[in-house]
């Protein structure tokens, strides 16, 4: 299935249906009077996030979507039908814009969750409602309201337990191939990820959702690299595991290029729980790992400290276990938090 986590829709709810001018004639009744029946309302657009998508394709090849308008009046007081409702389906963690792309209309985080976007327009009155004892035979019906239409931007954050981030090459995709079911492209060159991956880690008696994401470069904060839409999928995550190529020279300097484009993207993804990963430890000396394992230490407590440092091969399968381990008490935080403002969320709509 392809990827698309960002895309441009029109939607439109239905007209609603014009009043009728109608007169009763039947045979032995003079003067029967109006009958004019009332316009159906037009058909609503609502939007709901459903659990078993993840990617937002459908919406690639048809961006404009009407709801049905509503049906006219007719005589003998029979009012036209309501026309159909359309509803759009999402993933869970599409948040919805206006056409300034900066606007919230809703966010969808959970499953189930639907929102009307549109209104669909209430039907015309028929001329049964203007008689009175002056007018006894109105000729007089409404048109019916027109629909709602707007613009709207879909944009989907992946919504994963765990955010696999690094610089090109560091990696991430062979890590996501070793502990999950995913098959992600690995090769041994720079930007061999274009797209957010997604898979399943099963580690003692926990599950994790683990987003593997196209490697960022300097100035992906600014957009560069599309990094602005790759970094917009951490920020639901419950933690970071941060991989660094253990092969390169400068371990401590791809660290802080990798934290400073965090930081300066904001959204609360510079305080996430933060794993480091010092990768591809198979192809190190054991001096020269120790002497990067310090000088990655030394670099996260200058930053804040409190990071782990791990090291790991994702080729190899050494130290996967524990960097998973050290992944599972902030996801499961997070977790119980998430669940919390859910409820909340709950009793104030109720309570309103």
């Amino acid at each position: 299935m392809k990827f698309l986590d960002q895309c441009k829709i029109f939607v439109k709810s239905g007209d609603g249906g014009a009043g009728a001018v109608s007169f009763r004639r039947e045979k032995f009744i003079e003067y029967g009077g109006p009958d004019g029946g009332d316009g159906g309302r037009g058909g609503s657009v609502f939007i709901e996030a459903v659990a078993n998508l993840n990617t937002l394709i459908d919406y690639r090849y048809q961006q404009h979507f009407k709801a049905e308008k509503g049906h006219h009046g007719e005589g003998r007081q029979r009012s036209g039908l309501s026309g159909q409702d359309i509803t759009l389906k999402v993933p869970v963690g599409t948040t919805i814009l206006e056409d300034d792309q900066e606007t919230v209309v809703v966010d969808m985080v959970e499953a189930g969750q639907s929102v009307q976007l549109c209104k669909g327009g209430d039907g015309g009155f028929g001329n049964t409602h203007y008689k009175s004892s002056t007018n006894q035979a109105p000729r007089k019906a409404l048109p019916g309201w027109p629909g709602e239409e707007r613009w709207l931007w879909l944009r989907l954050k992946l919504i994963a337990d765990v955010g696999l981030v690094g610089l090109p090459n560091a990696g991430k995709s062979t890590f996501l191939a070793a502990t999950t079911s995913a098959k992600p492209k690995i090769a041994d060159y720079p930007f061999t990820t274009l797209k957010p991956q997604l898979g399943v880690v099963r580690i003692d008696d926990e599950e994790l959702v683990v987003a593997d994401l196209p490697g960022l470069i300097a100035g992906a904060a600014e957009g560069k690299g599309l990094g602005h839409r790759f970094l917009g999928h951490v920020e639901r995550c419950g933690a970071i595991l941060h991989l660094i190529d253990g092969t390169q020279d400068k371990v401590a300097a791809a660290y802080n290029q990798i934290r400073d484009e965090l930081e300066a993207y904001g959204a609360g993804i510079e305080t996430k729980p933060e794993i480091l990963g010092l990768n591809k430890i198979d192809a190190i000396e054991p001096e020269d790992l120790k002497k990067k394992l310090t000088a990655l230490k030394r670099a996260a407590k200058k930053r804040g400290g409190g990071h782990a440092v791990l090291a790991l091969s994702g080729a190899a399968g050494k130290g996967v276990k524990e960097v998973l381990r050290a992944l599972v008490p902030p996801v499961l935080e997070r977790r119980v938090e998430d669940k919390a403002a859910r409820d909340a969320m709950r009793r104030d709509d109720d309570y309103r």
